[in-house]
């Protein structure tokens, strides 16, 4: 052991007892941030499907290759990290020894072979990387991803790899060099091609394991020292948040579909018995919301994949749910020092910490500890109300975030304390809400009208009670039965059903809002109320029935009756009447047969395409029914543009940036098709608007696909 082994001996050894002293100090900073949360024990369900899941989503990368590019080099970068980590582990030998190498596996041909390999393409995709981000980042595109980023957190990961790799190859290169590498040329080409032009420096392979130790440990010591740099602790954190993710058996993401009820202390909340003075109405305080919203704002790894499908940030208004995760990230851990030395606020508003604990604690968190979760710069909120209100639920960023993050839970839940507590929200959507509670729907119309669109149908539309057996129960829904355009659709349904023979009823009066709207602004009260009313309905219309199926015209009925009504014992089978009428042409007893001239596109509702992947029912009858393709929008299918009424924001106006509406209504626009084709009744209603806000409506049709099957049946449809 000669002098350069002795020296990069004792630098290695020293830099590392600093590194996982530091690394120890950071795991327990972010394990006692996440702690503060509150308890979620079902996370805790079902541990086979969430490991199953955590591997294929991690190992498989399956949420990664949504960009399939991006993702197949991300997917190098990743294994590249975790195998040639061994070969960091092996330049603590080669610093004491260049002829060292990992016991029993360091000369294996096959170790060597995949080592090399594995760091030839974890080069090549993170230098991909690295030319994407400069591609797009902040500057060099109107929108990009990448804004509001830590940039120099970004740049200094990928140098670290860049650096790691380059190194790991030097160290082979010297020790081919010198002729001690014990590799053959076929398995190790390129270190065999870098040895064959380095001079023969016998001390060459230990000074190169030094540096790559070296880097290595800046790394973990910088990492240490920001534990809210996710783009490098997303190495780490990503594979519990995707573990603990609500719906384990979701291929999508978890967080999309049903909203996840309200919470406190780990229990659903019951309304009758709930006291605000001791349980949680909603999220006001950061350590407010689970453990699993502090381990999610910990694991972003600010990508801004979510930004970029934001139908919100697109359009110019101020919510980006990267930023918003990225806000409640940073005030959770500026506020932890202020939490773990006793301070913190009870329901009621009152400081938990006496005067002399308060006396001792740092300044800075303190302040931290005293800024409202939501108010306006001037109050110093950590988000804005217009971020806030801004959402639509569509739910895009879910399904985008590679990680797994529950974006509209937290939104949900801090709008749940501002309706409920504050009475803080839009004024304008007071009106729906009154209408909900006092009417039994969102535009106030009298429930005795409900049954006003079956008028002038040459047909008789049975109804529950009437009949003695029905395969289907046709939940109409308020804007079916109320709103002019969306009662199109309704007639259109009817007939359809009718005349394919099939069994159904409607409740008429009966039925009345399933509650979407006041669940997504954040009122839960009035959500559980007409639920439950709704629930003792179904459960009466079903009594003695052979099947119990509904089907519904409303992406957000069907939604909330399939998914949400399970939280009150409800369990039914629901389809949307996209599918049920797929399913009657396929079997023959409705057959299209005179095609849709002038081309159709189809615009996708999000809460039946990303929150509920039903992408092909109407596409296939859309098919059928113009006997030709459909014509796609750029964005489709799962990357679908919001219409901008989700989210309850069909009743609230949007006064920031561009319509989202508008944006949507110019892409079905550019793609010249004469028929724009909706699956929703808000879709309908936005589209329908957009497309008259551009003059088209003499040029450019919005129907609903059941009108477009209709008028393929009938010509006079």
């Amino acid at each position: 052991m000669g002098y350069a082994q002795i020296i990069a001996t004792v630098l290695a050894a020293a830099i590392t007892v600093v590194a996982v002293y530091l690394a120890v100090k950071a795991v327990m900073t972010i394990t006692a941030v996440i702690r503060q949360g509150q308890p979620d024990p079902a996370r805790f369900a079902d541990p086979k499907t969430r490991t199953k899941t955590m591997l294929v989503e991690t190992v498989g990368h399956t949420r990664m290759l949504k960009w399939s590019a991006i993702g197949a080099a991300h997917w190098f970068v990743m294994v590249s990290f975790v195998i040639l980590s061994s070969l960091v582990l092996e330049a603590y030998f080669e610093v004491v020894d260049p002829n060292l190498g990992l016991p029993i596996i360091g000369h294996w041909v096959v170790f060597g072979l995949v080592t090399e390999w594995i760091g030839i393409l974890g080069t090549i995709g993170i230098l991909y990387l690295v030319f994407v981000r400069q591609r797009q980042k902040p500057g060099a595109v109107k929108r990009s991803r990448f804004l509001g980023s830590t940039m120099w957190q970004a740049y200094f990961v990928e140098a670290i790899i860049v650096g790691v790799l380059v190194f790991g190859f030097l160290i082979r290169g010297f020790k081919v060099a010198t002729d001690h590498f014990e590799y053959p040329l076929w398995a190790t080409p390129l270190s065999h091609a870098i040895g064959s032009v380095l001079p023969a420096w016998e001390d060459g392979a230990t000074w190169m394991a030094l540096i790559k130790i070296l880097i290595s440990m800046s790394w973990l010591i910088t990492i240490s020292l920001n534990p809210t740099m996710g783009v490098a602790w997303h190495r780490f954190l990503a594979f519990f948040n995707i573990y603990f993710k609500r719906s384990p058996e979701k291929p999508a993401g978890s967080g999309l579909g049903a909203l996840k009820p309200m919470m406190s202390e780990g229990k659903p909340l019951d309304f009758e018995e709930a006291d605000p003075e001791k349980d949680l109405f909603g999220v006001n305080q950061v350590e407010q919301f689970t453990w699993k919203g502090l381990l999610d704002f910990s694991t972003c790894t600010e990508c801004g994949r979510c930004q970029s499908q934001c139908p919100a940030w697109n359009t110019a208004k101020p919510l980006s749910p990267k930023l918003l995760v990225l806000s409640l990230r940073d005030h959770a851990y500026a506020k932890a020092p202020y939490l773990l030395a006793g301070g913190g606020k009870d329901l009621m508003g009152e400081e938990k910490a006496t005067e002399a604990q308060l006396a001792h604690m740092d300044v800075l968190a303190l302040a931290e500890g005293n800024r409202p979760l939501i108010g306006t710069a001037e109050d110093q909120g950590v988000i804005d109300p217009d971020v806030l209100w801004s959402c639509t639920t569509c739910g895009a960023c879910v399904e985008q975030c590679p990680v797994d993050i529950e974006h509209i839970d937290h939104i949900v839940d801090m709008r749940r304390y501002q309706v409920l507590i504050e009475s803080s929200f839009p004024s304008e959507a007071g009106v729906m809400l009154r209408n909900l509670e006092n009417k039994g729907n969102p535009w106030g119309a009298p429930q005795n009208t409900r049954e006003d669109w079956t008028k002038g149908l040459d047909f008789e539309v049975p109804r529950v009670g009437e009949v003695e057996e029905f395969e289907y129960l046709f939940w109409v829904g308020c804007a079916g039965a109320f709103e002019d355009r969306a009662k199109k659709t309704t007639r259109a349904v009817a007939t359809l059903l009718n005349e394919a023979g099939v069994s159904y009823a409607i409740l008429g009066e009966g039925e009345t809002c399933t509650g979407d709207p006041a669940r997504r602004i954040g009122n839960e009260f009035i959500f559980q109320m007409l639920a439950q009313q709704n629930v003792e309905t179904l459960n009466e219309a079903f009594e003695g029935q052979k099947s119990k199926k509904i089907v519904a015209t409303c992406p957000h009925c069907f939604n909330t009756l399939g998914n949400e009504y399970e939280q009150l014992g409800l369990k039914v089978e629901v389809v949307h009447h996209t599918q049920l009428l797929a399913h009657l042409v396929a079997t023959g007893k409705l057959t299209p047969v005179q095609p849709v001239d002038g081309g159709v596109t189809y615009h996708d509702p999000c809460y039946l395409g990303r929150h509920n992947r039903v992408f092909d029912a109407p596409r296939e009858l859309l098919g059928n029914a113009i006997q030709g393709d459909v014509v796609e929008m750029p964005r489709n299918q799962e990357r679908s543009f919001c219409c901008g009424a989700g989210g309850a924001r069909m009743w609230m106006e949007e006064r920031i940036g561009k319509r989202i509406n508008v944006e949507r209504t110019e892409e079905a626009l550019a793609t010249g098709a004469k028929t724009i084709a909706v699956g929703c009744p808000f879709c309908y209603t936005m589209i329908g608007d957009g497309v008259t806000g551009k003059g088209k409506q003499e040029e450019v049709e919005v129907v609903d696909v059941a009108t477009v099957l209709l008028r393929s049946l009938k010509q006079d449809a």
